[in-house]
């Protein structure tokens, strides 16, 4: 399957924000406002990685 590498990745990217967020939840009012703000870069950071990847999956796909 020649999707199969870009599948594997965003599995991987997904549960790596799972992770986070449920750090992020278990910590409740104990995060550090620089770490709350490095979290909020990554997942603006995420969402444009999968916004790209899912681009690149349609433009092959088509």
């Amino acid at each position: 399957m020649d999707n199969e590498p870009v599948i594997l990745a965003i599995g991987r990217i997904e549960r790596a924000l799972s992770r986070i967020e449920t750090a992020k939840s278990a910590a409740k009012g104990d995060i550090d406002p620089e770490l709350a703000a490095r979290h909020e870069a990554l997942k603006s950071e995420m969402k444009q990685a999968i916004h790209t990847i899912d681009g690149l999956i349609e433009r092959r796909e088509h």
